[in-house]
């Protein structure tokens, strides 16, 4: 993967039991005091924070014992914030750049800090013909879903690019954590693709 210097000396880091993908939607509910003032400076400066999956280690610790991170996360860029009660936040982000993280600390109120390199962004290219199903099938189920009032994807909805076609099938495959990570860092979007399409002829895909 091809890597460049991020302008921050040390990202922010929000660790979750999850894994965020370029282009995809995470919503949070925060309340703890660190995330509150993050999310307040990220607002103020306007800038990212860095989402990265917990090999180990529970979200909510404040200890840096047994909490381990997987090497790639992604940049979450806020969308809106609502603060529906005192104290607590609700937060949509949208994935940006993906990263590669280097030595990480953690500080006195529990808030992590990574150095981090950015991750050149998936080429747009068109999903190949043996790709017809796949592509088709999230097409369907997108417009199924937002018949009933529910928007799983960001727009704009883009069917003709492979690398965002297998993201979004990554996030709604029953996949593992672990296996999810794999395909994020994947650099090639036509390979993470072959990868979904054989998953999705092994087993039932959601609807």
């Amino acid at each position: 993967m091809t890597a460049t210097a991020l302008p921050d000396a040390a990202l922010p880091l929000f660790p979750l039991r999850t894994v965020l993908f370029p282009d995809g939607l995470l919503e949070l509910k925060i309340f703890e005091t660190r995330y509150l003032d993050l999310m307040s400076r990220c607002m103020r400066e306007q800038r990212p924070f860095g989402v990265v999956a917990l090999k180990s280690g529970g979200e909510a610790r404040v200890s840096n014992d047994a909490v381990s991170l997987y090497e790639v996360g992604t940049l979450a860029e806020l969308i809106d914030v609502d603060s529906a009660e005192a104290n607590i936040l609700l937060v949509r982000c949208r994935g940006g750049q993906r990263f590669v993280l280097g030595a990480t600390r953690q500080q006195a109120d529990g808030l992590w800090l990574g150095e981090a390199t950015a991750v050149a962004g998936d080429p747009v290219l068109v999903p190949r013909a043996a790709h017809g199903n796949a592509v088709k099938s999230l097409a369907d189920a997108t417009r199924a879903l937002e018949a009933q009032g529910a928007h799983p994807f960001l727009a704009p909805h883009r069917f003709d690019d492979a690398g965002w076609v297998a993201n979004r099938w990554c996030e709604i495959l029953p996949l593992p954590l672990e296996a999810r990570q794999r395909l994020m860092t994947l650099a090639d979007p036509l390979g993470r693709l072959d990868i979904v399409d054989s998953l999705m002829r092994t087993q039932q895909t959601p609807h």
